[in-house]
């Protein structure tokens, strides 16, 4: 059976507090009485924007040099390339197989290193330079 997802709620620090975001975030304290502990897990949203740049990248990269397939492919040999993977055990043998960027598996500050390094790489192997969109 699949996991269940639970919802991400968004707080917003104000000092030493935690203020929610919206009133779907202030719903989820529902049932919590006041002064009840709570766990919660700390971590930045990431950037939905940087990850559409991302892929608009890679789309471009595709377009303008037929260098792979799809975007998608891509998006894999380069993982391959950059060292962004995990190692698994087939038959005795320790194989890289491409690791996740998912919004679950890679935090904001790893993807802006990421995305970073795929820039520099893109322009190093295919001569990739983003435009820039703000000069239109």
């Amino acid at each position: 059976m699949a996991k269940r997802e639970r919802p991400a709620y968004a707080f917003i620090r104000r000092g030493n507090s935690l203020v929610p975001e919206m009133d779907f975030d202030a719903r989820a304290l529902d049932g919590v009485a006041n002064g009840q502990r709570v766990k919660v897990d700390v971590s930045e949203f990431r950037s939905a924007p940087r990850l559409r740049a991302y892929w608009a990248m890679l789309h471009d990269v595709v377009t303008a040099t037929e260098c792979a397939p799809s975007a998608e492919r891509l998006h894999e040999a380069m993982k391959l390339e950059l060292g962004i993977v995990d190692h698994v055990q087939v038959k005795g043998f320790k194989v890289a197989v491409p690791a996740s960027i998912a919004f679950d598996r890679m935090t904001e500050s790893e993807m802006v290193e990421y995305f970073n390094l795929a820039q520099r790489w893109l322009a190093e192997t295919y001569g990739y330079v983003p435009e820039d969109r703000s000069a239109a």
